[in-house]
């Protein structure tokens, strides 16, 4: 028991380190990398809630770089949207297998490193669309209620709307942390956030901390094709395990 134990501890402070490591490198997925792991050994509720948990610490302190860049009318509908969206994604959550949530995360992980590898011209999408911000905000809220992936869907989303990288990232990542905070607090209220999910928030921290750290560090030394490789393969070979075993 106690050796199936260190497996499984080792199994989580693996996927701490490496999706911390990573969102230090690319700014974004910790979830993904995170669930690609984590799910091996966790339980879906265990693994949304930790994601929502690490990537908000993560996460807000990219925001609170980015503060001069934040325009709240931009921001809202992303919000108020996932504000909609969360409550049906912990509803998903209570339901889901671990089987089918595994290979539901490994596709969206093959599909988004693919779809980055391919780098299609795509139409931008120009103007006001408050409407369909919203929209996108209501689908990540579900989705990051479900398994703690919210900001996925307004970074690609942002994409098309031809803004530049900084007003780019001064919506998605407040907007994911938004979401995480939300979720946090919808968890709580359904009796998700546990004392051994709590136990597992402490055990990570130091492996949270260190492969941000290291993360940042490998960012100073890669060019910006290098950086783009790493980070799409890593996301590509988790999808990929994720899906096959």
């Amino acid at each position: 028991m106690g050796t199936i134990m260190s497996v499984e501890l080792s199994i989580f402070l693996t996927g701490t380190f490496a999706a911390a490591y990573v969102t230090g490198l690319a700014g974004f997925a910790f979830g993904m990398v995170a669930a690609a792991i984590w799910l091996h050994t966790l339980t879906p509720v265990q693994t949304t809630a930790l994601i929502v948990a690490y990537a908000f610490l993560v996460q807000g302190y990219a925001v609170w770089k980015l503060r001069n860049n934040l325009n709240m009318s931009r921001l809202m509908p992303f919000i108020a949207g996932s504000a909609i969206g969360i409550p049906a994604g912990v509803v998903v959550l209570k339901w889901a297998s671990p089987s089918d949530l595994r290979i539901a995360v490994g596709s969206l992980l093959i599909a988004f490193s693919l779809y980055n590898f391919a780098r299609p011209i795509l139409p931008v999408v120009k103007g006001e669309r408050s409407i369909i911000d919203g929209v996108v905000g209501i689908s990540n809220g579900i989705l990051g209620g479900a398994t703690g992936l919210g900001g996925i869907l307004p970074t690609i989303w942002c994409g098309f709307r031809g803004w530049t990288k900084d007003e780019q990232r001064a919506v998605f990542q407040p907007t994911a942390v938004a979401t995480f905070l939300m979720t946090i607090l919808w968890l709580g209220g359904a009796g998700t956030l546990t004392a051994d999910v709590g136990r597992l928030f402490v055990v990570g921290l130091p492996a949270l901390i260190v492969g941000t750290w290291l993360g940042w560090k490998s960012y100073g030394r890669l060019d910006e094709a290098g950086f783009r490789k790493v980070v799409l393969v890593l996301l590509l070979v988790s999808g990929v395990t994720l899906v096959a075993v």
